[in-house]
């Protein structure tokens, strides 16, 4: 990697930039229960933002091979019904531009399937503000393998020290510790600050607006 390039932040979108977590939820509650497999809305919660592949294992067990398939395309299929709701949580697209504004690269670290990043990306709007994109397609297995995290990172130019992660989930923390990065977690996902801290979030906000609000405090500031 050269050494010219600037830092980067690498944004997990869903639950992070976007509210979209719990539409995700909803559309696996519906897929899951449309296969015969009704599963608690709580427990969906926990596995969101992991693999898909690990989540229908997670959920469905020793079902997953059977069931999975299926369910996945009907997650997909109740997810894209429910784009018109998904909105920008205040303070994404600024946050994002705040990045940019500061000399750092903003890259967006998903690991969401092209489809379903192409809804977030036209939610955010924010392309002129983006350095690059990652996205399923570009990895063999999800978070929390640090493969997408890994891939931003080769595509940014920089080495892991010089980047921070921004994500809502355990499982962006994980990824990114994996991958030798640090991590800032929100709590816009819905999961609660103890259990990312204890994963290993440097710092933990509330939500997009408030890392914005408190960006010359943040450990944003050290990758300048």
């Amino acid at each position: 990697m050269t050494e010219d390039k600037a830092p980067a932040v690498l944004f997990d979108i869903d639950g992070t930039l976007v509210d979209s977590n719990y539409a995700h939820i909803a559309a696996w509650s519906r897929a899951l229960a449309d296969v015969g497999a009704p599963v608690d809305s709580w427990r969906i919660h926990r596995a969101i933002g992991m693999d898909s592949q690990k989540l229908l294992g997670t959920l469905l067990g020793d079902r997953a091979e059977e069931l999975g398939e299926r369910a996945s395309a009907l997650h997909g299929e109740h997810y894209a019904a429910a784009a018109g709701a998904l909105r920008a949580f205040a303070g994404a697209r600024e946050l994002v531009a705040a990045v940019a504004d500061h000399g750092l690269q903003a890259v967006l670290a998903s690991s969401a399937p092209e489809d379903e990043l192409a809804m977030l990306r036209a939610v955010l709007d924010i392309e002129g503000e983006v350095t690059t994109v990652t996205s399923a397609g570009d990895v063999g297995e999800a978070k929390p393998a640090p493969d997408i995290v890994e891939v931003a990172l080769r595509r940014a130019g920089v080495r892991p020290e010089r980047a921070l992660m921004i994500g809502d989930s355990v499982w962006d923390i994980e990824a990114a510790a994996r991958a030798g990065v640090r991590c800032i977690a929100l709590l816009s996902g819905g999961t609660g600050a103890g259990e990312l801290t204890d994963a290993g979030a440097v710092a933990i906000y509330d939500d997009a607006a408030d890392l914005l609000g408190r960006f010359e405090s943040s450990p944003l500031v050290s990758l300048e």
